[in-house]
């Protein structure tokens, strides 16, 4: 009788068997969150990943394998992750969910915001060597089914573009400015990064955000929420990674 063993992918940021991750991964920046999700929402979760402490699990929801697996904080690190789940793992679909800061009037603390599109001050597409701008934008297929599932979850949410920055402590007291009159909803910083890599892996991505604070009223979470009490936006990662794979 021949004895199967399982192929172990060892890259500088992940080793864990060829198969251990899931077709689709949610991507939260926190590895406790990371974790929260796995313990609280995952059948049968197993530890699969714990490189330099970035904890990826895989189990089940209804039924379907899924992933969760931390980013860290920014988009250096965000495209490290999800360039080596594209590449050697098989993944197919990456939601990162986290949270953000809203730069509208409109957008309120706990909000759910889907990024239609990142835009960046990020010099990250210049490794494309393309002859313009490049726009990151998310996977058509997983938007639409993320904002069917936030409806039937009766969020209060908002589809449109977010930012991706590289600075959380800026200089410039009107950074913000420009991005705000150009109705641009939201800021993070990590989406833009995961878009293009999607992009050129052939892959589709989403970012799927909660407000935490206001740039606008100043209203803000507290860090222990921001780690485990955004449970809305998990919900509607988790369906949408069920229904996508249907």
């Amino acid at each position: 009788m021949e004895e199967y063993v399982m192929s172990l992918i060892t890259t500088p940021h992940i080793n864990a068997e060829a198969d251990a991750f899931g077709k689709t991964v949610l991507m939260p920046g926190d590895p406790l969150r990371s974790k929260f999700i796995a313990e609280n929402f995952l059948e049968n979760a197993q530890l699969v990943n714990n490189i330099r402490g970035i904890q990826g699990y895989t189990g089940a929801y209804k039924g379907t394998k899924v992933s969760v697996m931390a980013s860290g904080m920014g988009m250096p690190t965000t495209g490290i992750y999800t360039y080596e789940l594209f590449n050697f793992f098989n993944v197919e679909n990456i939601m990162r969910i986290g949270s953000t800061g809203a730069m509208q009037e409109h957008v309120h603390v706990r909000d759910i915001v889907i990024g239609m599109g990142a835009c960046t001050n990020s010099n990250y597409a210049s490794q494309y060597g393309l002859g313009g701008t490049f726009a990151p934008i998310a996977s058509y297929p997983l938007m639409k089914e993320a904002i069917a599932q936030a409806d039937a979850a009766g969020a209060n949410y908002h589809v449109g573009n977010i930012l991706s920055s590289d600075v959380f402590y800026n200089d410039s007291k009107d950074a913000n400015a420009g991005w705000q009159k150009m109705g641009v909803l939201c800021v993070e910083m990590e989406a833009a990064a995961l878009y293009m890599n999607a992009a050129r892996c052939g892959k589709n991505a989403l970012a799927i955000l909660t407000v935490s604070d206001s740039l606008v009223t100043g209203e803000e979470t507290t860090a222990e929420e921001r780690q485990n009490s955004f449970t809305q936006m998990m919900e509607i990662a988790l369906n949408t990674a069920v229904n996508i794979e249907k």
